[in-house]
């Protein structure tokens, strides 16, 4: 009897703790995994615990704005899949904030600081609705974007570290990438986008969207590698790729092309956060 009520608690604890992993699910590959790369191995798991935790806490607040939405398009979301109520998922997005508040006082006063804009503009993004306009989303996206990396690297050093003007520069930079090619992401769901009235720059200008692909990511590919002194042979590679990565997204426009266009997107993002480590091994003092 002891041991079938120890298999029904494991089950239960398993079942939340999936539930849970599942909001965060779609961004791994988007979002955590691109800010890993430039991270010292040995602290790279306190650069993923605080970004997935932020994550968490964005990603409940943005999935509680519209589960009719959800359940059309992303039905395996944890919401409109039945595995927990709204109620209760809103009772998880406002203690998210204190939870990484505190989790964030533990690394020092940079990451507390970048999680406090991080929940301001969460509810900027998300209770305000500021995803509801292309532009918007975009700037409001790549400041989010920006918290996550500022809090990541300050997680990824020693406690209490800070960052130098080096990383300053490859979050600003980063940042700036992020803001004027993001909507890569947005091609995927533009036909579900149109149907809920969603406004993204893929369903504003939809040509115009998928050319600045197509010009952007090469420019910036090429751009970055002069900033970090890349090599020739390495500058030749990353710009080819990037080319590769822009033409496809005007080259195909199917559903299912723009879902893999989307992932040599996030390989692409995540190679540029390997160019301030570059740096820093050829350069750096």
């Amino acid at each position: 009897m002891f041991s079938q009520a120890l298999l029904v608690r494991t089950d239960s604890i398993t079942h939340h703790l999936e539930t849970v992993f599942l909001f965060t699910k779609n961004d791994i590959r988007t979002t955590l995994i691109p800010i890993l790369p430039s991270m010292t191995p040995t602290r790279a798991w306190h650069a993923a615990l605080w970004t997935w935790f932020h994550l968490l806490q964005f990603n409940i607040a943005n999935q509680i704005q519209d589960p009719e939405e959800d359940r059309k398009n992303k039905p395996s979301r944890p919401i409109p899949a039945g595995r927990i109520s709204v109620d209760s998922a809103a009772d998880m997005r406002w203690v998210m904030i204190p939870v990484c508040l505190m989790l964030s006082l533990w690394y020092g006063t940079q990451a507390l600081l970048a999680s406090t804009v991080f929940a301001v503009f969460t509810i900027w993004y998300n209770e305000l609705h500021g995803d509801q306009m292309g532009l918007s989303k975009n700037v409001l996206t790549a400041i989010l974007s920006a918290c996550l990396e500022v809090g990541a690297t300050v997680a990824a050093g020693p406690r209490n570290s800070h960052i130098d003007k080096v990383g300053a520069l490859a979050v600003a930079l980063s940042s700036t990438v992020f803001a004027t090619t993001l909507h890569a992401q947005d091609f995927k769901d533009e036909e579900g986008d149109r149907l809920t009235g969603r406004r993204t720059l893929p369903t504003i200008f939809p040509k115009a969207a998928r050319f600045s692909m197509m010009l952007g990511i090469p420019l910036w590919s090429f751009g970055l590698s002069h900033i970090w002194k890349l090599d020739t042979f390495s500058t030749t590679a990353f710009v080819v790729y990037g080319a590769f990565v822009g033409t496809r997204f005007v080259t195909y426009d199917t559903v299912s092309a723009d879902k893999q266009s989307c992932k040599f997107y996030s390989l692409w993002y995540s190679l540029g956060h390997l160019l301030p480590g570059y740096w820093r091994f050829f350069y750096g003092v």
